[in-house]
């Protein structure tokens, strides 16, 4: 019932503002363009909003604000693909003049519907590899954006250098994220490399967190998770079961270590968001084209570590570690 009230309440939305923004966007009193941008959002964690307001903030700072020469409509899937797919049909639909997806799924249902709006997506690991673009080189779509690919290999290799007797680690995921597939794929290399064995475990749903990091217990000395929507909003029900094991994680990004985990070279999201807003404003300003504009990456990953997280497990920190946190 509550699905179907919102679904009217929607539609009367779309009617009451399609008069005004009917041909396209409005202008302001000024006469300057309002150009309507769309968001949809995976689901709520720190890293996804850290991308959308920085997104946000990069539009302002380009003197692109809000409810001024700009209205961003913004949605929430909250975790659910199909709520991807009914968000991104609206975001459609209201002709939007740009839109962003942030995470994967999100802009694959976006992408699917739409081969005429400019699309900017942000935490995506690989475009290329979730089809949204022909290259990450040069996309030949109208699919353009930033990548939220983290340094993997250092850190596995942080792992090893804080975990000495490190010989078999867990690699946790959600089984239907490409971008962690892709992750975990780079993960075994350096894994290989590095002769560590590995454990996969992997969920399908949030209920099955806590069971399936519980199934890691006894089997491994660490645990790595990448860059996955799925743990990152559920990485408080890992370390309820981490912590106590005194079992260390190393994370694909900062949030994920402020929720319990314990360390990671990861990207600053919010960086990533403001680069993202700097092509939307070279393709709403500027007239460029999506097609032309080449996956963008963040040059360089900072060091993060819960030292909250390090005690309750009792890991002490390396010196050359902790020479880099001061």
């Amino acid at each position: 019932m509550k699905l179907k009230k919102l679904a009217l309440i929607g539609a009367a939305v779309l009617m009451s503002t399609s008069m005004v923004f009917a041909g396209g966007a409005k202008e302001s009193a000024s006469g300057e363009k309002v150009y309507k941008i769309g968001v949809v959002q995976l689901v709520e964690h720190s890293a996804l909003d850290a991308s959308y307001q920085g997104f946000v903030d990069g539009l302002a700072e380009a003197g692109l604000v809000d409810g001024q020469n700009i209205q961003i409509d913004y949605q929430n899937a909250q975790g659910e693909q199909a709520n991807c797919v009914t968000i991104a049909q609206k975001l459609v639909n209201d002709r939007s003049d740009l839109i962003l997806a942030i995470a994967t799924p999100a802009a694959q249902a976006v992408a699917n519907l739409t081969r005429n709006i400019p699309i900017l997506v942000t935490a995506v690991t690989d475009p290329a590899s979730a089809q949204l673009v022909k290259s990450n080189e040069l996309p030949g779509t109208n699919v353009s954006g930033t990548s939220d690919l983290t340094p993997v290999e250092a850190q596995i290799k942080l792992a090893k250098q804080m975990v000495p007797n490190l010989q078999t680690i867990g690699l946790l995921y959600c089984s239907s994220e490409q971008n962690s597939k892709f992750q975990i794929d780079i993960a075994k290399k350096v894994c290989d490399e590095l002769g560590i064995n590995y454990v996969e475990a992997t969920v399908s749903n949030s209920n099955e967190i806590q069971q399936v990091t519980q199934s890691l217990v006894g089997k491994v000395e660490a645990i790595y998770s990448p860059t996955d929507n799925m743990i990152a909003a559920g990485m408080a029900t890992v370390a309820l079961v981490t912590n106590p094991a005194k079992i260390p994680v190393f994370c694909g990004e900062q949030g994920m270590t402020e929720m319990g985990g314990l360390a990671t070279y990861g990207i600053n999201y919010y960086e990533l968001g403001k680069q993202t807003a700097k092509q939307a404003v070279a393709i709403l300003k500027e007239g460029k084209n999506p097609a032309d504009m080449p996956i963008e990456y963040l040059a360089n990953g900072d060091l993060y570590v819960n030292m909250d997280t390090a005690q309750a497990i009792g890991i002490t920190i390396p010196e050359e570690i902790a020479a880099q946190l001061k």
